[in-house]
């Protein structure tokens, strides 16, 4: 045997245990890669579960408040025909077409109308609200002057105000040029401000303002001089069926509804709103919105049917 080959049978047998390591190596490499594998096949599998459970829990849940929008619906336009027929005797009544009434009947009727009035107001918020959770809501905006939204208003308020003791108070707009928006809407949520407004105060005033704050924005505030309200309320102001625990509210009756419906048409509008109030120092209420609403932010109604 030649020293050349003697060499090389001392190479192989010095290579051979490394072959055997490398071999090693890579096996276990490979069953990690295995085990790897599996523990990821089995990843993806609860993953997709859980996506599926998600998917199921998203449709009971648009089941649910689809069902819910139906019932409110349907419950309101039921309650409006009882309502209108209440109201149309009570306006009888009150113009003596059927003979004179006694003061206690007087103060009777006033008082069915007044009841009447509250009623019809919760029916046309459930109802609103029903719309707006069921985005068959339609926003129209057009151009229009503040100036003849708040004189509608004026005007809308002026025999409602039966307490000597507050004022309601329009201030003129400050430098709002025309807006392109949808002025009901706009008018609905500043109604609800100043409804509010005068459940809550006493004696005073309620002033409502108009100011542009941005090159693309306008504020309107609703101030009032009632009750106010504490701190750790504010959160849930906007909230549905959300009401204030005092002994005025105690005594006034409504849904809470009002300024939840507010803000969710101040979003619809591109816009929010936002509280500023301390107990017994009076409120401020305030709908921020755009100067031209965003043609991003109108929904597009799938069912454009009568709710």
């Amino acid at each position: 045997m030649t020293e050349q080959d003697l060499t090389a049978d001392a190479t192989a047998a010095h290579a051979a245990p490394q072959a055997d390591a490398l071999a090693q190596a890579l096996a276990a490499s490979q069953a990690e890669v295995e085990a790897l594998r599996a523990e990821l096949e089995e990843t993806n599998r609860g993953v997709l579960a859980l996506y599926a459970e998600l998917d199921a829990q998203a449709d009971n849940l648009r089941q649910a408040t689809e069902l819910k929008s139906r019932f409110l619906a349907y419950m309101s336009h039921e309650f409006r025909t009882p309502i209108g027929a209440i109201q149309s005797i009570a306006r009888i009544l009150q113009d003596r077409i059927d003979g004179p009434l006694t003061e206690e009947q007087e103060k009777q009727v006033r008082f069915i109308q007044t009841t009447s009035a509250e009623f019809a107001d919760m029916v046309n918020d459930l109802l609103d609200l029903a719309k707006v959770e069921a985005g068959r809501i339609e926003v129209s905006p057009a151009w229009f002057e503040m100036v003849d939204v708040f004189s509608a208003l004026r005007g809308m308020f002026k025999p409602v105000i039966t307490n000597p003791d507050v004022l309601l108070v329009f201030e003129e707009p400050q430098n709002v040029p025309k807006l392109f928006s949808d002025d009901r809407k706009l008018a609905q949520i500043l109604r609800n401000f100043i409804s509010n407004a005068l459940k809550f105060t006493q004696h005073g005033e309620i002033r409502v303002s108009a100011r542009r704050i941005s090159e693309t924005s306008v504020q309107f505030a609703v101030a009032d001089t009632g009750i106010g309200i504490a701190p750790e309320f504010h959160h849930a102001i906007f909230r549905d069926y959300s009401q204030i625990d005092s002994p005025i509210q105690k005594r006034l009756r409504g849904t809470g509804l009002g300024l939840s419906l507010s803000k969710r048409l101040a979003e619809l509008l591109g816009g929010d709103v936002a509280l500023e109030s301390e107990a017994h120092k009076g409120s401020t209420f305030y709908v921020t919105i755009p100067i031209s609403v965003p043609t991003a932010t109108l929904p597009v109604s799938a069912d454009n049917s009568a709710t």
